[in-house]
């Protein structure tokens, strides 16, 4: 039971455990943009090494331009990524993009792209899980992002996306 207790008390993040630290506004990194934020992969291949820097072995190659990202954390030149499946390394920032935003549709069915952003909108298609959507417009108070795949427009719902926050909106 103690081992339980002290594992809870060890994962709650620095800012639950100080009042204060929330109010030090956004964290940035070295290149002076938010952390974290989302990018995606600006090749149809890119290495994801353990460490910041060409000496640290490759652990995965990435053939997926377009796939979402997040930044976590910055050095110079490098950025320590999570992809969607949870995997986190380090990606050098001439691979990563922040000009077209996408997101991958995540779960474990179809999602209908509705015609409209409303929950009894007729369906334009299903989106498989796993598809990696360009996001056109995502507003903060609204429960759909309307997106763009291969082939249609329309909107899905915002919590079947992963490739953007909850406090975040494009416009």
């Amino acid at each position: 039971m103690l081992a339980v207790a002290v594992a809870v008390v060890v994962a709650v993040p620095a800012a639950a455990q100080d009042p204060g630290a929330a109010d030090e506004g956004p964290v940035t990194g070295p290149s002076g943009l938010p952390l974290p934020r989302f990018v995606s992969l600006g090749s149809n291949k890119v290495n994801l090494r353990i460490g910041p820097g060409i000496r640290y072995p490759v652990a995965w190659v990435y053939q997926r331009k377009g796939l979402p990202l997040e930044i976590l954390r910055e050095s110079e030149d490098w950025r320590n990524v999570r992809d969607p499946a949870g995997a986190t390394g380090w990606m050098h920032r001439n691979m990563l993009s922040s000009g077209t935003r996408t997101a991958v549709v995540i779960g474990e069915i179809r999602q209908p792209l509705l015609r409209r952003p409303a929950a009894d909108a007729e369906p334009v298609a299903e989106v498989e899980p796993g598809v990696v959507v360009t996001l056109l417009q995502c507003p903060l108070d609204g429960l759909h992002c309307r997106v763009e795949t291969d082939r249609f427009q329309g909107w899905l719902a915002r919590g079947a996306l992963w490739g953007i926050h909850d406090s975040e909106a494009i416009e």
